[in-house]
């Protein structure tokens, strides 16, 4: 098996699978944009994996880093943990799965430090030569390590950014095809901002909230010494979402958010691999070959919905549409999630919607994540306010 290695070090479950599915299923021209590292837009936690991938602006917890950094002032507590394990695409491959360790402190009211890593295991790979003589056997891994700082600008408003360092292992000592085979690192940020305000609505109070999201703006990659290097999954999002109780005990949320890549839509010279960053996020909004309909196309969309019985039980729900020529990822998402003191739990599952079976089938998310009351003997001023 003579394939280049650097299929075999992109690969991903969610383009692989989407790329297939779309050639026996969807509509249209393929033309599924691409980019390196593609597990760096994989949500990590069970929230919101149950809620159809929704994040930018439902309510702050230890994961809003992944969506949304301009979230995180406004948790409640001044410190949170969480760790996620979600294995990928179960129906492929046993041995693939994503893990994510993140949390916040809040330095005061109004600012907050975070961090997280993940690391996307994908397995042991195994080079042979066009006679099937094995050339090299090695396992192959992908973390990410995030640092964010994030601050209230008013009692409503909140801005984040955060810094992404990346790396791949690879066997270095590898040719492949008169080209070194190197260790890849790349570098990444997110810029982000967050609003909510509590409204009246018939008689009814709405917590409303909005954000908009830029991630993994960053540096190309290669993962040899003389290949043309590829995008980031560099990302716009948008999100709104609304909250109310409208009964005692009851709590229910609903999300939508709006995807779209900021990178090049392919065409059939190969020359999209050419532009540098920022004219690739310019250019994004413009370079599909079908014209505006065709970058329509290319936003995912996401809707969830959420609900709490006294704070302690949680039912979550959610639907996630890709265009049938951009990936056709479409199922429907469900999950628990329950709470007790600082612990809170959550549990997600992909439901299977298709005539066909597809490798996101069956995708199951686990997390489990803590929330620290103030370290110190007596809490802060603002510590007491906020809760």
């Amino acid at each position: 098996m003579n394939r280049p290695l650097r299929f075999v070090l992109i690969f991903s479950a969610t383009i692989c699978a989407s790329v297939s599915y779309s050639q026996s299923g969807g509509s249209g021209i393929l033309n599924t944009v691409n980019t390196a590292l593609p597990f760096l837009r994989i949500p990590p936690d069970a929230r919101s994996g149950a809620m159809g991938d929704v994040g930018i602006a439902i309510s702050p917890d230890a994961n809003s880093m992944f969506f949304n950094p301009a979230k995180i002032p406004f948790n409640k507590k001044p410190c949170s943990v969480s760790v996620s394990y979600v294995p990928w695409i179960r129906e492929l491959s046993k041995d693939i799965y994503l893990a994510h360790a993140g949390g916040y402190f809040k330095l005061d009211d109004k600012q907050a430090l975070s961090a997280s890593v993940r690391r996307f295991y994908m397995g042991e790979k195994v080079l042979t030569n066009s006679s099937g003589v094995q050339i090299l056997k090695f396992k192959l891994r992908e973390i990410a390590i995030d640092g964010g700082y994030s601050r209230k600008l008013s009692e409503n408003l909140g801005i984040g950014i955060s810094l992404r360092f990346i790396s791949t292992n690879v066997p270095t000592m590898y040719i492949l095809n008169t080209k070194k085979v190197i260790h890849s690192y790349a570098a990444a940020g997110d810029v982000a901002v967050f609003y909510r305000k509590e409204v009246t609505v018939c008689r009814k109070n709405l917590l409303i909230a909005w954000g908009l999201s830029m991630s993994n703006i960053g540096s190309k990659i290669s993962y040899t010494d003389t290949a043309q290097k590829e995008f980031l999954p560099a990302n716009l999002g948008i999100g709104g979402a609304f909250t109310t109780n409208f009964s005692d005990p009851h709590q229910i949320s609903i999300a939508l958010d709006l995807n779209k890549l900021l990178v090049p839509t392919p065409d059939s010279s190969g020359g999209h691999l050419d532009k540098s960053v920022l004219s690739a996020i310019i250019s994004s909004f413009y370079d599909a070959p079908g014209g505006a309909a065709e970058e329509f196309h290319e936003i995912n969309y996401s809707v969830g919905a959420e609900y709490w019985y006294d704070q302690q039980f949680a039912f979550r729900a959610g639907y996630f549409y890709e265009h049938g020529t951009k990936g056709a990822r479409q199922f429907v998402t469900v999950g628990l999630g329950l709470k007790y003191h600082s612990l809170d739990m959550g549990f997600s599952y992909l439901v299977p919607t298709g005539a066909q079976r597809h490798p996101l089938d069956n995708t199951l998310r686990f997390t489990v994540m803590f929330e620290f009351d103030s370290h110190l003997e007596h809490a802060p001023e603002w510590y007491e306010k906020a809760d």
